[in-house]
């Protein structure tokens, strides 16, 4: 199958789950961004509705997905840890992740707790 970049039989379920995810995850993140261009372009206020309602189901759509890869392959809850819900600069953020112990999750200090 052409979503497969190595030869299909050096790959394992899991493996193959994992591009599945990634696939309709691109797919979801995809309908986010036709949706919400769709949303900006029409001046009908009750199509505008139904297009932001429908965008924000692919934004839910492609947060599950997110969530599955977070579960199921390595790496992704380290660095949602790192990036998601901090406050202050994302690139500090990557700073920050070298020294665990003074991440700042929601304005707390993690370092401040040992104190």
């Amino acid at each position: 199958m052409a979503q497969y970049h190595e030869p299909i039989e050096l790959l394992d379920e899991k493996t193959m789950n994992i591009t599945r995810a990634i696939n309709s995850l691109k797919e979801e993140l995809e309908a986010v961004d036709w949706y919400n261009q769709r949303v900006a372009a029409t001046s009908d206020p009750e199509l505008k509705g139904i297009m932001a309602h429908n965008r924000d189901e692919e934004i839910e759509h492609a947060c599950m997905a997110i969530e599955w890869l977070r579960r199921n392959m390595d790496k992704w809850d380290e660095e949602l840890r790192t990036y998601l819900f901090v406050d202050g600069s994302i690139l500090e953020a990557e700073e920050n992740e070298a020294a665990p112990e003074s991440v700042n999750i929601s304005g707390i200090h993690i370092g401040d707790l040992k104190k």
